[in-house]
């Protein structure tokens, strides 16, 4: 078998991964699991939510022998999805920015609930939770790929897109919320200030003048 190049290899590997970006496979994501597999950095038999079957067709893509599962990282089980005590939430919200495909709604001090057909039954919602009121439900007797389709990896593969430009927009708007508030401190730097010399506070005007043109610079800067 003619070896592919490394990026057609990685994206080979994605493709026949399950996206349910769990983490257990010990990479961020599917994405980067595939590409420490391409670089010959991690093995085949990483990701539980594939099951025997995953690691099969990863044996396939990389012409490397199938070999069993490693349980390090977990076991093959059937899907589970995740289900809200709407007695016991208490709407801190700290479950959702670690939700990959953001499968659960609600507002701040709100109950919250999951969207059944967005979640992947990854579990990071579950640590994130300090009453603990989530817990996994069973949906299928059957495991791995079984229990998942190309189609629902492909749903959860465009939602964990749309989820990481949501959290770089809203990291960057909060980082131009505090830009604008520095530069409006700065307009009247002595109304904020305990600062009385003039000449300390020029100086003080200065050094943050000079920050927020670094942030501007390093924010414009080109490949980013």
């Amino acid at each position: 078998m003619q070896a592919l190049p490394h990026d057609a290899l990685a994206e080979k590997i994605d493709a026949a991964l399950p996206q349910t970006q769990c983490t257990r496979c010990g990479y961020p994501d599917c994405r980067a699991y595939a590409q420490a597999i391409a670089s010959q950095q991690a093995a085949i038999n990483q990701c539980p939510p594939g099951g025997q079957e995953g690691v099969a067709r990863l044996a396939a893509i990389t012409g490397q022998a199938e070999q069993p599962l490693n349980p390090d990282h977990g076991v093959q089980a059937p899907r589970a999805v995740a289900v809200i005590d709407e007695d016991w939430c208490i709407g801190c919200t700290l479950c959702q920015p670690v939700c990959p495909t953001d499968a659960i709604v609600g507002g701040n001090k709100l109950m919250h609930t999951v969207i059944e057909r967005h979640c992947t039954g990854c579990e990071l919602c579950i640590p994130a939770c300090p009453v603990d009121c989530i817990r996994m439900e069973t949906v299928t007797e059957q495991s791995g790929w079984a229990a998942w389709s190309p189609e629902q990896a492909e749903h959860a593969r465009q939602r964990y897109a749309l989820h990481r430009v949501r959290l770089v927009t809203r990291t960057e708007q909060n980082a131009q919320r505090l830009r604008d508030e520095a530069r409006d401190k700065l307009s009247d730097l002595a109304a904020h200030s305990r600062i009385t010399d003039a000449q300390e506070l020029e100086r003080k005007k200065a050094v943050i003048a000079a920050a927020l043109e670094r942030a501007q610079a390093r924010r414009t800067a080109p490949g980013r």
